[in-house]
């Protein structure tokens, strides 16, 4: 096998293989370490992982408290190395499945389209007409995620880092 059809069989193999991660537990840390949250946080999950930019994600928080959530205020801040680039106040009872939440197990879920101008951080360097970078078109963003019940006290707070990759430019509509 030539060296050209071998970096082609290369990149296809790791665009397969990537595709396969439909969805991903990712790691997370609460925004204070040393709080002691209401709400404490069991999961994360992001589908499709990576994100596609103008496509839906969805992002599912797996949590838990002690005591029944009536209603309250989901803040997620998100930021592109450091800078921050959206912030959004969702009403907490439109990201469960029922409200008031009672004490216990829960998931938090939220469904966004990203724009397709979401800008990538590393790009694919071409060398002889192959990927030199398999993570090319991508882009690293940090999500904050703030739970505050209906007294504006806060429940609970997590950061966590996510991937967008480059979707289609052409809209579909």
């Amino acid at each position: 096998m030539d060296f050209p059809k071998l970096n082609i069989l290369l990149c296809l193999s790791i665009f397969l293989l990537s595709s396969f991660r439909a969805h991903a537990k990712v790691k997370f840390n609460y925004c204070d370490k040393k709080a002691n949250y209401d709400v404490k946080v069991s999961a994360v999950e992001i589908s499709p992982d990576p994100v596609v930019s103008g496509e839906a994600a969805t992002f599912k928080i797996k949590a838990s408290s002690g005591q029944a959530i009536s209603g309250g205020d989901l803040i997620i801040a998100v930021s592109y190395l450091g800078i921050p680039v959206r912030t959004e106040n969702h009403d907490f009872c439109e990201e469960v499945s029922s409200c008031p939440v009672s004490s216990g197990d829960f998931v938090i879920s939220h469904t966004q389209t990203l724009p397709s101008f979401t800008p990538p951080r590393n790009f694919c360097v071409l060398v002889q007409s192959s990927c030199m970078n398999p993570r090319f078109l991508t882009g690293s963003y940090t999500l904050k995620m703030t739970l505050k019940d209906n007294k504006d006290e806060l429940l609970t707070c997590i950061k966590f880092s996510f991937t967008i990759k480059f979707g289609s430019m052409v809209s579909d509509a």
